[in-house]
């Protein structure tokens, strides 16, 4: 499951710390560009390199929202929801894209391209309204960039 390219660079990684156990993360992050989730079977794997059990390693992933057990859509958007943006339109916004996408916040589209979700806070209030594609934060939108930004996604 896990790739020797892969198994190399977690090596690498935990190389860095003096137990094992501190490169966890990077890890499973590893894994997770590798396969776009961590499954069981990596689960089992990362276990046995890290000497830990599989309850240790789905207990982290669980913990962490950007890390998935299960298949997940391309592209990951989570619109802030937190006071300042929602002061600034966040709410209605991430209405507009329920409605534009033809989902509902937690859902992701028939075609497995976008998932749909809410941010507590990005921590760019100054910028509100805000969301996070992916790793990537945008800023001071308003209706139609946040479509434009969605429809840009392949």
């Amino acid at each position: 499951m896990i790739s020797e390219a892969a198994r190399a660079r977690i090596d690498t990684e935990a190389a860095k710390f003096p137990e094992k156990r501190g490169a966890l993360l990077a890890a499973l992050r590893i894994v997770q560009d590798e396969h776009g989730y961590i499954g069981i079977e990596a689960a089992g794997e990362l276990a046995a390199i890290f000497e830990l059990s599989i309850v240790d390693i789905t207990e982290v992933v669980s913990f962490y929202n950007m890390l998935y057990d299960t298949p997940q859509a391309r592209h990951h958007v989570g619109v802030c929801t937190n006071l300042s943006c929602s002061l600034r339109g966040a709410r209605s916004l991430l209405r507009h894209l329920e409605s534009h996408l033809g989902v509902r916040v937690g859902e992701a589209t028939a075609d497995g391209r976008i998932h749909l979700g809410r941010e507590e806070c990005l921590g760019a209030c100054a910028y509100a309204p805000m969301m996070r594609v992916d790793d990537r934060y945008h800023e001071d939108l308003d209706i139609d960039s946040a479509k434009h930004i969605l429809d840009s996604l392949t």
